[in-house]
């Protein structure tokens, strides 16, 4: 593994300002690492420890140092995401940033009738939903919920992601409900997550390189379990989105439109992933314009810090 002082040589920090709030924040901080073998990320979110950090710092610095996976797709299929957001003139407007995509996850929120709104708005442009509920449902109120939108939707709703926050509930709800479970706080936030038992729980696999620890043990989860995987972004920059392109294009056989067009979430970029008749190429990214994108001295001391100790986990 790259030495700590050839790592922390290898970081440029910047900040990318979001278009829309989303997640609760308006920018990510971000350390990008330039090795021998391209670019990589570590963005883990500010509140998250040096453990859960560390699986960030693991995916940068796979990226970059170390040599490439093959690629069997040229191009990757993907959804839109839509925020917590209600105006439909502003959802019509994020729409036209998704050229040709036909598939959305719309976030969900505790207020039942504003997201049933945002739903109606969206499936208008739209012949396929997903929802994110990010586990703040309990079983009962995911039940209901979901009986509501398969009413609405019909076939249209295509899975929910993450409705419960663990693996017991998971599994009732799955007894009791037709639409498809995706989980992905569950998968990535634990420290083993091929130590974890999914039978009856989930239908498909939310694989995010970053928080997973890279493309090779994204690959791991996706053989050990066998089930359909949708790859998706963790509100990265254009270089982790990269990673997330090489991972489906690695994967090979795309089921699932991939969640790896957030970049049309922020104002500006360090590069573009264009989306093309809701396709997105695999290519390599090298970031441009890194000063337009500079933070103060102080967070950069902060980052060089978080990456030493998230480092310490890893040796």
């Amino acid at each position: 593994m790259v030495g700590l002082t050839e790592l922390l040589d290898s970081i440029h920090l910047i900040r990318l300002d979001l278009n829309t709030p989303f997640r609760g924040i308006q920018s990510r901080e971000i350390a990008l690492i330039e090795g021998p073998h391209g670019w990589g990320e570590f963005s883990p979110f500010l509140e998250y420890g040096a453990q859960e950090s560390s699986r960030w710092l693991a995916a940068g610095i796979e990226a970059a140092f170390e040599q490439p996976f093959p690629q069997l797709l040229k191009k990757v299929r993907v959804n839109a995401t839509m925020p917590a957001i209600n105006d439909p003139d502003r959802i019509a407007s994020l729409m036209e940033r998704y050229p040709g995509v036909k598939t959305v996850k719309v976030k969900v929120t505790e207020d039942e009738k504003a997201d049933l709104a945002r739903i109606e708005s969206v499936r208008a442009v739209a012949p396929s939903i997903r929802i994110d509920v990010n586990g703040s449902w309990g079983v009962n109120q995911a039940r209901s919920r979901l009986e509501v939108l398969r009413q609405r939707l019909g076939d249209a709703l295509e899975y929910v992601e993450q409705p419960c926050n663990s693996l017991e509930e998971l599994r009732e709800l799955r007894r009791e409900c037709d639409v498809p479970i995706a989980i992905d706080e569950i998968l990535r936030k634990t420290s083993e997550p091929l130590a974890l038992d999914l039978k009856g729980a989930a239908d498909l696999l939310v694989l995010k390189v970053s928080p997973l620890g890279g493309i090779r043990q994204s690959m791991k989860i996706a053989d050990h379990f066998g089930l359909p995987v949708v790859v998706s972004s963790a509100l990265e920059s254009a270089v982790g989105i990269s990673r997330g392109l090489k991972l489906q294009s690695a994967l090979g056989n795309q089921v699932f439109d991939a969640g790896l067009a957030t970049g049309s979430l922020f104002g500006s970029d360090v590069a573009q992933h264009e989306i093309r008749d809701g396709e997105i190429d695999v290519s390599d990214v090298i970031p441009r314009g890194l000063d337009e994108f500079g933070v103060a001295e102080e967070r950069s001391q902060w980052w060089q810090n978080r990456v030493r100790e998230s480092y310490q986990e890893l040796i």
